[in-house]
């Protein structure tokens, strides 16, 4: 998987393991709220339904109670008119009232009147429930509700039904009346249809956001990484150019070194040979044929020592042999010979160098040495070089004038190769200057290559 793909991966996944977890418990949340209002709200119906019974019977009641307490009318009389005045009564579209002997001898009942006169004390609706005897102590107890199963005009089917029942004590009687059920439910599953609409709009809207979160994310960090990428591209084209115009720095100077130097010394050298040639010839002396050989023999060794300086200068052979702490050491010692400006050199490296990082230290060593000898005017000179875990460390402190103008950090040919070495081997430079307080030269190399 590529380093893109990994950032994008590692940026989307925790959002959507956070988002998933937060919807789920979000959304069972909401389920158990849900669950916990919808127990409330059919709480509230029932009772609503139960008062509504409870004012029912209390009307029926108040019909007949004149009845019940005339004392003029006999028990058989009474007993008709109450009968038929319970009979009549109705409300809503299927509300009525029944009436049962203590014994569950059924009295009243406009719906199925085929029950009238029959005893239903043994009566069972279809889940085995004794209505008649439930009610029959429901209002023994002093008035109360039982519930039960019971067929609901005009269809006559089977539903719940609630029943509220008093004790007409006159005659051992019982009167009531009940509502169905089946309106409670089909509200109750209305409710719930809803509000699981809403926690499912409420889920979806919740994916809906997090998909475009995520597609968001993915083309943000694509535009980042195209951005990068450009930068990154950029970057590489500017350092391929700094490494290509420092290589043609170093050929011009070798080209002129060689021209210069080896060039000039080779050609007087044949010149001194052609002399001593032509002397030969004509008979000269041996003494004066002798003394051109001789300084053909110090121009070919002028050669050999510009072509060592040459060789060195493209790497110390000191570097191969001995290592960099005694190459650095060798130039530090040659410095202080030719300058008599004390160095204090500290080497704390200890393990192996890449060579690339040894080369640059040692030209980095020389280009800060050079400019100290040219421009610091210090008398002291602190040279550190140290190892940390994944860097190598640079710095060179002098004791010199310094400098302040900006103008002096970017013009110079010196500083900029130090940078242009750094960068291309992906180090860090920094320089520190102020007039009269000398200059510090520090470097951080990667001694590892990051990928």
């Amino acid at each position: 998987m590529r380093l893109k793909s990994k950032i994008i991966l590692l940026a989307v996944a925790p959002l959507i393991v956070a988002t998933t977890i937060i919807t789920y418990l979000g959304f069972q949340s909401a389920r158990d709220l849900a669950e916990q209002e919808l127990a409330i709200y059919e709480f509230n119906l029932v009772d609503a339904k139960k008062q509504a019974l409870k004012n029912h019977v209390n009307i029926a009641m108040s019909a007949i109670l004149p009845i019940l307490k005339d004392d003029q009318l006999d028990d058989a009389e009474a007993q008709y008119q109450v009968k038929k005045i319970l009979a009549g009564l109705s409300y809503e579209d299927d509300g009525y009232f029944f009436a049962y002997e203590m014994s569950g001898v059924n009295l009243v009942h406009p719906t199925q009147p085929d029950f009238v006169g029959k005893n239903l004390w043994n009566f069972q609706d279809r889940t085995g429930n004794y209505l008649i005897q439930g009610l029959i102590r429901a209002a023994q107890a002093g008035g109360g509700y039982h519930r039960y199963i019971w067929e609901k005009p005009p269809l006559m089917k089977q539903e719940d039904k609630l029943g509220y029942v008093v004790a007409i004590d006159r005659w051992d009687w019982i009167m009531g009346t009940g509502l169905y059920l089946d309106d409670i439910y089909a509200e109750l599953a209305k409710t719930k249809s809803i509000m699981n609409d809403n926690i499912q709009r409420s889920f979806f809207t919740v994916i809906e956001v997090v998909v475009v979160t995520v597609v968001l994310v993915i083309l943000l960090g694509l535009a980042i990484n195209l951005h990068e990428h450009k930068l990154a591209d950029s970057r590489l084209k500017e350092l391929a150019q700094r490494f290509m115009r420092l290589q043609v720095n170093e050929r011009r100077g070798f080209s002129r070194e060689l021209h210069d130097g080896i060039n000039q010394l080779l050609v007087s050298c044949k010149f001194r040979i052609e002399l001593a040639e032509n002397k030969l010839k004509r008979d000269h002396e041996k003494e004066v044929i002798h003394q051109e050989l001789s300084k053909a023999g110090d121009l070919i060794n002028q050669t050999i020592s510009e072509v060592r300086q040459i060789s060195h200068n493209l790497r110390p052979t000191l570097l191969d042999d001995l290592g960099l702490d005694t190459a650095l050491r060798a130039l530090v010692d040659q410095f202080m010979e030719r300058t008599r400006i004390k160095v204090a050199y500290r080497f704390e490296v200890v393990s192996n160098i890449p060579d690339e990082i040894e080369i640059t230290i040692y030209r980095l060593t020389q280009e800060a040495l050079t400019n100290i000898e040219k421009h610091a005017q210090a008398k002291n000179i602190t040279l550190h070089v140290w190892q940390s875990y994944r860097h190598l460390g640079f710095e060179c402190l002098d004791d010199g004038c310094g400098f302040s103008q900006k103008s002096v950090l970017s013009s110079g040919i010196g500083l900029i190769n130090m940078r242009e070495r750094l960068e291309l081997i992906g180090g860090d430079f920094t320089l520190e200057s102020q007039r009269g307080k000398g200059t510090k030269v520090q470097a951080l190399l990667p001694l590892e290559q990051e990928f």
